[in-house]
């Protein structure tokens, strides 16, 4: 589904159509459609925190099903590689054009317009232009080609660190910081840093189509990693990659990290270094002398530059610094909870077998369904296995449950006797965990409706004469039986007859023993 309310958010930042359609990996032409039709509805960003990209295609274009005819358009790479081959004309090309065109059904292109945007594809592939920068319009980052090594202070092994670089490209004022890895972490916490350093960020991040920035790399339709876009929407940034093979996007970066690698790395090879925390304090001293030393063909410093000219237009950073995610897909399970990193959490009981976005931060959980937030949760931590619910997340049926406790199951049993009331404590006592006995708890307090109360009073005073520690079963069977209606003198008597009559008495002699008869 198309990001509309990124789409907005990026107009009001100001970036033009094809900087927001690179960054939201959409077409320019949805970009401008999207743009149209919310200054006719007079819709515009902020938006209110709850509405849904959904939401706001209803509002946008609620006939959006209906089909659209519009022309083919010819692939102009291949036209331009088959243009170099001998005999090969555009009219020739334009003929074949038109005949695919007729086989898939497809409306072609006039032969002028066909010409016409040709012309324009050569014009844009083969020039080279001198662009403008702006002061707190961009930042470029990279990492650098060579790494700096520390030395592992038990074995003396080297231990390879990759260099960080980001420049701010009017000035050309730079960042520079070492990790172990080039992971998402260090990726991300390079940025904040950075973002530090500058005392504020830029409208505009071009990164370089590394994985750790962009999960798939295109010109027309890059696919920016989500945390990494979670992060450009905390400072406010647009994320707009760079082309593949292109060092030419991000020139300010590509010639920095030339120079860092003399300046910096290159220093550094005869220096040894037990720790990233002294390789960085050396870095960040050699990077303000980096920064401070003049310009060799205009006047100033990267530093002056950046401090009269950059600075005032950077924009201020959040209260807080961006705090690291990890993004993850779950399916909910039929038990309405979700199994993220071996921890189970709640949602919704609606999203059983629905396939959700779950953000991972140290200290949250939050679960997301087509981009809208449905549960969040304290993260849990220790032992696997623990369950994190949230009652509202529950069936009707299942919270009724939940609300059962032990003082409920004995004011249940005051209003059936004193000796039921006995009972129910002795069995919410006879486990570790109260909840252990709810359900003997419940089937005692049952019987009622199949026996009456003044039967399961009676059948309880029973019980507790022969253990003081009755269970559901032996007040059952003693319900059943009919036990709790004989008199207790008449029990007695009864039982002695039926002792007498039935019963009988070996001798010794039955044992092997002597005979009292002889």
């Amino acid at each position: 589904m198309t990001n509309y309310k990124e789409i907005l958010r990026l107009a009001n930042l100001g970036i033009n159509q094809s900087g927001i359609a690179s960054s939201c990996g959409c077409a320019r032409k949805t970009v401008r459609d999207v743009l149209l039709r919310a200054k006719e509805l007079q819709l515009s960003y902020p938006l209110e925190e709850e509405t849904s990209d959904a939401q706001l295609q209803k509002l946008l274009f609620p006939d959006k099903s209906l089909p659209t005819v519009e022309r083919k358009f010819p692939d102009y790479e291949y036209i331009d590689k088959e243009m170099m081959k001998s005999g090969v004309t555009l009219k020739l090309l334009w003929s074949e054009y038109c005949e695919s065109c007729r086989q898939t059904r497809e409306l072609p292109l006039m032969y002028s317009q066909f010409c016409f945007h040709y012309q324009k594809y050569r014009e844009k592939t083969k020039a080279t232009m001198h662009i403008l920068r702006k002061p707190g319009e961009q930042t470029e980052v990279d990492w650098a080609g060579k790494t700096i090594h520390i030395v592992n202070s038990d074995s003396g092994e080297p231990i390879p660190c990759y260099v960080f670089v980001g420049v701010l490209n009017y000035s050309l004022y730079a960042y520079v910081e070492a990790f172990f890895t080039m992971d998402m972490e260090s990726w991300i916490n390079a940025h904040v840093n950075m973002y530090r350093y500058f005392g504020g960020s830029t409208r505009i991040l071009i990164p370089d189509n590394l994985k750790t920035g962009v999960d798939h790399a295109d010109w027309y339709s890059p696919k920016i990693n989500k945390t990494y876009q979670e992060m450009a929407q905390h400072y406010n940034v647009a994320v707009l990659p760079a082309r593949v093979r292109s060092p030419k996007d991000k020139a300010s970066v590509e010639g920095t990290v030339g120079i860092i690698s003399t300046w910096i790395t290159a220093a550094l090879r005869n220096e040894q270094f037990f720790s990233l925390d002294e390789l960085n304090r050396e870095i960040q001293k050699r990077l303000d002398a980096f920064n401070r030393k003049p310009f060799q063909k205009k006047e100033g410093s990267r530093y002056s530059v950046y401090l009269s000219d950059e600075k005032p237009f950077l924009t201020p950073l959040p209260s807080a610094p961006f705090e690291l995610s990890q993004w993850k897909q779950a399916t909910v399970q039929f038990n309405y909870h979700i199994s993220v990193e071996k921890m189970q959490y709640s949602v919704p009981y609606e999203y059983i077998k629905q396939v959700v976005d779950v953000r991972l931060t140290k200290s949250t959980v939050e679960i997301f369904y087509h981009n809208q937030r449905i549960a969040s949760h304290k993260r849990l931590h220790g032992h696997p296995g623990q369950y994190s619910t949230i009652q509202l997340h529950m069936p009707e049926d299942h919270q009724k449950y939940l609300e059962w406790n032990g003082e409920r199951f004995i004011q249940w049993a005051q209003r059936v006797g004193p000796n039921t009331t006995v009972t129910i404590r002795s069995i919410l006592d006879s486990y570790k965990a109260q909840q252990q006995g709810y359900k003997s708890c419940m089937g005692v307090l049952k019987l009622a409706d199949k026996y009456g109360v003044d039967r399961l009073e009676s059948a309880c005073r029973k019980a507790l004469v022969y253990t003081p520690h009755p269970s559901y079963k032996s007040i059952k069977n003693i319900l059943s039986t009919g036990q709790d209606q004989i008199p207790e003198g008449e029990s007695a008597k009864t039982s002695s007859k039926s002792t007498n009559q039935y019963g009988f008495t070996r001798g010794a002699h039955y044992y092997g023993g002597k005979n009292d008869d002889k």
